[in-house]
């Protein structure tokens, strides 16, 4: 056990020292400054005149908008007929699978598209390798590179004074790929690689097993796309069981290495805040308060899966530690670990079935979620923590008696009724998902039948958490729930849409109306945000905020199978 805990504090630490430096170059990227991966320029020049744009042209945040919609849509509807046409594709396609169905098609082109990468698949036994590569692989890279574009869109906003000009959108997403995601995907599949994972185009392949039977083994370009899928917090896995595949996940090393490239862009964008805004002290405030949530919900869970199930000591088992759908490689320590960090920052990989943790410990996860901005996913994690900091200092700043200001500008109606809408959206898509399933679940017994595979309390958190999942931009699973049917691709991709979009669009209006704003010069009264103080005041507001919007579905999901034990 002491060993397994030295191995997540290990992760974490390891995370957030290399988060740091990482945040220093991500800004250099962002701000046009000299850096190593400058010979990336060519093919950015290449890209950029191939599509027409401009990458100098600086835009306010409506035209930005336009162009992150325009391209994702136009992302959608590629990927959505690759998907549809799978059959017609005349390259790596060995074991001649099909063409989708069109909801499914629908649902795994929104979910790459808004880097959420919900599966309702297994893509071993369904995607061709051009699917995989120049379809899911690719998608994990631009809506990567989207999220992270879009921050820093939200980090020049910050700092304009009296301009409206934010960037451009078209360059940040070109120059978010080349050098920030590729490089790193690039030194991660490697080391996949000399683990032991994939990376070839044979078709499936006939091997014996240890008991002497004959069984067919898929294989493929794995390594690629398992690196894009944890640097670009993507998630998706080339095989249907994820990073609990062997394939994905050889050994320790490779366990290490993919945690740690899970947290380590969402950290250290928190960073790259402080460096681009000279807001050093303020971004530790924010690190400090999302790693409180972290570390604590970690313990939380680790502790709930090394005291197991109470049923397992009245059978008589002299070691009560929830081993079911964990790796024993791992541990279960690295499991809570990995669970806590791929829902912390919508990553939505896993090493291990979460739908086998213990009820609490679900919970963490779906609490996670909920907050959706704990690191958060590349980019799009800390646009939404943005938002809780806004309604924090619009809070604090009432309690003091002055008008709320942030970083030198000041929070009116119009600033704070968006940040308002954006905190609401969230638990009402997963609210309204979740009672809506729920309620044709209970009225029709063959929809009940085909859905739910574990009825009662269980059954609920299942339908919770795919919405939840789905709305946080996650894409992680309790997987009891059969999920491949119209009903849950339709409704489950237009919760992803809105989940992805909306929560950037709001936090951007609102850079966009500070950024014309003159700065108010600081005075003695002026709320300071570099203190304890605030920190105590934002954590307080994102658990508030959880708990009035989710405690009474939690009660009757995850809090009441834990008192059923």
């Amino acid at each position: 056990m002491n060993t397994e805990l030295i191995g997540v504090l290990f992760i974490f630490l390891l995370s957030l020292g290399l988060a740091w430096p990482l945040g220093r170059h991500m800004v250099k990227v962002f701000k046009g400054e000299k850096v190593w991966s400058d010979f990336m320029s060519p093919l950015e020049k290449w890209v950029f005149k191939i599509a027409g744009v401009d990458p100098r042209q600086n835009l306010d945040w409506k035209e930005n908008m336009k162009a992150l919609v325009v391209i994702n849509i136009g992302f959608f509807i590629l990927a959505f007929l690759f998907l549809v046409l799978q059959s017609l594709h005349p390259f790596w396609n060995p074991n001649g699978f099909e063409n989708w169905e069109p909801t499914l098609a629908f649902n795994t082109a929104v979910s790459f598209t808004t880097n959420t990468n919900l599966q309702h698949y297994s893509g071993e036994s369904g995607a061709s390798y051009f699917t995989q590569l120049l379809v899911f692989c690719w998608l994990q890279f631009v809506s990567a590179g989207t999220g992270i574009a879009a921050c820093a869109l939200l980090f020049q906003g910050l700092v304009n004074r009296s301009s409206a000009g934010l960037g451009n959108f078209f360059n940040l997403l070109v120059k978010s790929c080349t050098r920030i995601l590729l490089p790193l995907s690039v030194l991660l599949a490697i080391i996949l690689v000399f683990n032991g994972t994939p990376a070839n185009f044979e078709g499936l392949q006939k091997v014996k097993t240890l008991e002497g039977e004959t069984q067919m083994v898929a294989a493929g370009p794995a390594a690629p796309m398992v690196a894009i899928k944890q640097m670009g917090t993507n998630g998706g896995g080339f095989f249907g069981p994820n990073s609990t595949h062997p394939f994905e996940n050889p050994n320790y090393l490779t366990n290490i290495a993919e945690n740690v490239a899970i947290l380590l862009i969402p950290m250290a964008l928190v960073f790259a805040f402080g460096f681009y805004t000279g807001r050093k002290k303020l971004a530790l405030v924010f690190i400090s308060v999302m790693s409180v949530l972290f570390v604590s919900f970690t313990a939380i869970s680790v502790v709930q899966e090394f005291a197991g199930n109470p049923n397992f000591t009245n059978l008589g088992l002299s070691d009560p530690t929830n081993m079911e759908g964990k790796e024993v490689r791992f541990g279960p320590a690295a499991s809570s670990l990995w669970g806590v960090s791929t829902t912390s920052t919508s990553n939505g990989s896993v090493n291990s079935m979460h739908d086998s943790h213990t009820p609490l410990s679900g919970g963490i996860f779906l609490l996670d979620m909920f907050i959706n901005a704990i690191y958060g996913g590349v980019g799009v994690g800390f646009i939404n923590f943005f938002v809780f900091v806004i309604v924090a200092v619009f809070i604090a700043g009432l309690m003091i008696g002055r008008t709320p200001e942030f970083m030198g500008k000041k929070i009116e109606a119009r600033e704070v009724k968006i940040a308002a809408l954006i905190v609401i959206l969230h638990p009402f898509l997963i609210l309204a998902g979740t009672a809506l399933s729920s309620y044709l679940a209970a009225k029709d017994a063959t929809l009940f039948a085909e859905w739910i595979h574990n009825p009662g309390y269980h059954g609920l958190s299942e339908m919770l958490y795919e919405f939840t999942s789905a709305s946080a931009n996650n894409g992680s699973g309790f997987e009891g729930l059969n999920d491949d049917t119209p009903f849950w691709n339709i409704l489950n991709g237009l919760v992803m849409l809105l989940g992805r979009f909306l929560p950037i669009i709001g936090p951007l209006a609102i850079v966009g109306s500070l950024a014309i704003k003159k700065t108010v010069p600081e005075s003695a009264g002026s709320l300071k945000l570099e203190t304890p103080a605030f920190g105590a005041v934002l954590l307080s507001v994102i658990l508030i905020v959880a708990a009035l919007a989710f405690f009474p579905v939690m009660a009757l999901g995850p809090i009441a199978e834990f008192f059923s034990f």
